[in-house]
């Protein structure tokens, strides 16, 4: 790979991490080291963590990274603490030239729930080497972000049977 591109995957709608395990796998099937990293998300939650890992994709679960809307009693800074302490360790593989992609699946709820500044996540994303592609998906994308990325997708909810009651069914929500 010659120059790496920043992707979002954004808006309301379903299928933002589902488009990026699709380039997940795409990109494993084309010899490319691949890492999946999830954020606000609990460990063993997610159907494709399995999947991931059985095609030669590495995952890494930050699940002490826990989603306030679903944790309403935890601790802002301990999130904080624990989101930067994820950077950093991002950071570092970045720096092992391990890989050739990277999804950070919910990063951009990192900013919007303020767990990150954006300051941070867009200081965070110009560290990254110049031939590492990375994908970002989460609901609330800013401004900041929207121009640093090359590709941004916004899923649009139009229909979905949430409105409706219907409780998330695991292997198709989540």
């Amino acid at each position: 790979m010659v120059s790496g591109l920043i992707h979002v995957y954004t808006g309301d709608g379903k299928g933002k991490t589902t488009a990026a395990v699709g380039i997940a796998i795409r990109a494993r099937s084309s010899g490319l080291r691949t890492l999946f990293a999830q954020f606000l998300k609990e460990k063993d939650s997610g159907s494709e963590i399995s999947l991931l890992n059985s095609v030669g994709i590495t995952t890494i679960v930050f699940d002490a990274v826990k989603s306030p809307f679903f944790n309403p009693e935890i601790d802002t800074s301990f999130l904080r603490d624990e989101a930067r302490d994820a950077l950093s360790r991002l950071e570092e593989i970045f720096s092992e030239n391990r890989f050739d992609l990277v999804v950070l699946d919910e990063f951009i709820c990192l900013v919007r729930q303020g767990i990150l500044s954006e300051e941070e996540a867009v200081e965070f994303l110009k560290k990254k080497p110049k031939t590492l592609e990375i994908v970002l998906t989460g609901t609330g994308v800013t401004d900041r972000l929207i121009d640093l990325a090359d590709y941004v997708t916004f899923m649009k909810n139009i229909k979905h049977p949430y409105a409706k009651n219907m409780k998330a069914r695991k292997g198709i929500e989540f």
